[in-house]
């Protein structure tokens, strides 16, 4: 019996000794088996961070241009200031008005130099009016007058919450008289032509840009105040000089309308 045991042992001994190389491979293989997804999952987080800061990316800066499409309403005054020649005998007291312009398209383009400073210019003309008041009330001194009031300014923009960008500018503005006629009371006074001396000014501005999505559309407002005057000159039929007017404009110039960023 002794033998038997003996015998069943040592063959059992040497069978383990034949399989421990074996086991010790596929204990091996299961290890490597086991970190394989680790390592995966390692490498693919990487992957996944960068899909994460893809979607949180800087936006891009807005462009430095800016247009603006307006609907302008232009409020000058035209008071005489100083009669310098009057051949005509105007009556003391008398005075001038220039009508006011409430729907005048204008196209405003602006540049920024920086994120928050700009440069903008404005293209417009806008019709208007000479009648007197005072002791020439009802009087139509001038007829027509087109004016292009070629502005350019300078603005600082302030970053508030929801996009809002308010605005303050000054510059200069060089006032272009066009198309003067002579009014009916002018004419007959033996004033049959008339000229108005294009003159410099200043401006200064404010407003505020509301945007109204994320890609550069906007409702803006604006308004202006300019200091700028002009002498008026008219002529009888042979040319001669019968009398000279120095006037102050002085407009508001308020504006409404839609903007693009690009």
């Amino acid at each position: 019996m002794k033998k038997v045991l003996g015998n069943a042992l040592g063959a059992a001994a040497l069978a383990l000794a034949f399989a421990a190389p074996a086991m010790a491979d596929t204990a091996s293989d299961a290890a490597l088996a086991s970190d394989a997804p680790a390592t995966a999952e390692a490498a693919a987080v990487p992957a996944e961070t960068a899909a994460v800061d893809s979607t949180h990316a800087v936006p891009a800066r807005p462009g430095k241009w800016q247009v603006k499409l307006f609907y302008t309403a232009v409020l000058a005054k035209g008071k005489i200031t100083e009669v310098r020649k009057d051949l005509i005998g105007l009556p003391a007291g008398s005075q001038t008005d220039v009508n006011n312009n409430t729907a005048t398209p204008t196209l405003a383009i602006e540049y920024f130099i920086k994120p928050n400073i700009s440069v903008e210019t404005i293209c417009c003309f806008t019709s208007h009016h000479v009648t007197g008041t005072g002791a020439l009330a009802g009087a139509a001194l001038v007829d027509h007058v087109m004016i292009l009031p070629a502005t350019l300014t300078a603005k600082y923009h302030f970053n508030l919450p929801f996009g809002l960008k308010p605005y303050i500018g000054a510059g200069g503005a060089w006032f272009f008289y066009i198309d003067e006629r002579a009014g009916a009371t002018a004419q007959a006074l033996g004033a049959t032509r008339v000229h108005m001396n294009n003159n410099a000014g200043g401006v200064v501005q404010a407003g505020i840009d509301i945007p109204l999505n994320k890609q550069g559309l906007s409702f803006s407002l604006d308004a202006k105040k300019y200091w700028v005057d002009t002498t008026a000159h008219f002529y009888t039929a042979n040319g001669t000089e019968a009398l000279t007017t120095h006037h102050t404009l002085d407009p508001w110039v308020l504006s409404a309308g839609l903007a693009f960023r690009f």
